[in-house]
C-alpha cells in the first residue's frame, strides 16, 4: 500500500517543480520587458504609433494602421510573445508588405538596426541588440503575421520569438 502513495507525491512534486519554472520564467519576461522598454522598446512604440498615425493622414494608407499599431504593441511588450505566419496569407498580403516597405517600412527597419547596433556595443545589451535585429526584419513585412502567446504555442523554436531572457 504504501507504494501506491509514491506516484502521486512524485507527481505532486513534479507539478510543484513545474509550477516554480512556470513563476521564474514570468519573472524573467517581466524583468526582460522592462528592460525591454528602457532599451529602445518605448522608442520603437512610439515611432511605429507615428507610421499608424501618418498612414492615417494620407487616407489611401489607411490599411496600414493595422500593422502599425499591432507592431507597436509587440514592440512595446515583445518577451513571451511571437510573431507566427498566418497561413491563408496570399497574394494581397505581399502587395501590402510591399508598400508597406516603400512607405513606413525602412525608416522602422533602419530604426530597429540602429537600436541594434547601439545596444550591441555593452555586453549586457547584445540579446536586446539580437531582438532588435529580429524586429528589423519582421519591420519590413509585418503583413500576414499574428501575436500569439508563446505559453499557447507548441513548438515556439519554428517561430520569430524575441526570447534573450526567456
Amino acid at each position: 500500500m504504501g507504494g501506491l502513495r509514491l506516484p502521486s507525491a512524485v507527481c505532486r512534486l513534479r507539478a510543484s517543480e513545474r509550477a516554480r519554472a512556470s513563476y521564474r520564467r514570468r519573472t524573467l519576461r517581466l524583468i526582460g520587458n522592462i528592460l525591454w522598454l528602457i532599451l529602445g522598446g518605448l522608442e520603437m512604440a512610439v515611432a511605429y504609433v507615428v507610421a499608424g498615425l501618418f498612414s492615417i493622414i494620407l487616407i489611401v494608407t489607411i490599411p496600414l494602421v493595422v500593422p502599425a499599431f499591432r507592431m507597436a504593441s509587440f514592440s512595446l511588450w515583445p518577451f513571451g510573445r511571437a510573431m507566427v505566419s498566418q497561413p491563408g496569407a496570399g497574394a494581397g498580403s505581399a502587395v501590402a508588405n510591399v508598400i508597406w516597405f516603400l512607405l513606413p517600412g525602412w525608416i522602422l527597419a533602419l530604426l530597429h538596426i540602429f537600436f541594434g547596433v547601439l545596444l550591441c556595443i555593452t555586453i549586457i545589451g547584445i540579446p536586446f541588440g539580437v531582438a532588435h535585429f529580429k524586429l528589423a526584419g519582421l519591420a519590413v513585412r509585418p503583413y500576414g503575421k499574428d501575436i500569439v502567446d508563446v505559453s499557447s504555442m507548441s513548438n515556439a523554436a519554428e517561430y520569430l520569438t524575441v526570447a534573450p531572457l526567456a
